[in-house]
């Protein structure tokens, strides 16, 4: 990590946020993060999403595309998947002082605070 520069891991269910809640996630970390921050994603959850669009129908493979699209188009970086579990490897990064963006109550519960949430449908929460 960049001294200062806080890294935020976006999760599977929060780029499924951007259909499911019409919600722009990198133009919400953008404006409500006001601190020095980088947005990153596993490659894991791109195996995710790309599974997602593979298998499933109606809006979860929407929601797959449209964040696979976004993704590709945002430029944020991708960090290589080391575990096969992607919310094994989002806990792991949690301990080392990542933030985490999830939706996943489960997760939310393994990782270590602070990380982020989405509440009303546009904002971020610092859960810490």
């Amino acid at each position: 990590m960049i001294s200062g520069v806080k890294r935020i891991i976006v999760d599977t269910n929060a780029l499924m946020a951007i259909t499911e809640l019409g919600i722009d996630v990198f133009g919400v970390i953008a404006s409500e993060c006001l601190f020095a921050h980088k947005v990153y994603v596993l490659s894991g959850t791109i195996g995710e999403l790309e599974k997602i669009r593979d298998t499933q129908s109606g809006a979860f493979k929407t929601g797959a595309k449209v964040a696979l699209q976004v993704l590709a188009k945002s430029g944020v970086t991708v960090i290589p998947s080391l575990e096969d579990n992607v919310d094994n490897e989002l806990v792991i990064c949690s301990q080392k002082g990542d933030m985490v963006l999830t939706q996943d109550r489960e997760l939310k519960k393994r990782l270590v605070k602070p990380y982020l949430t989405i509440r009303q449908r546009k904002r971020l929460l610092v859960v810490d």
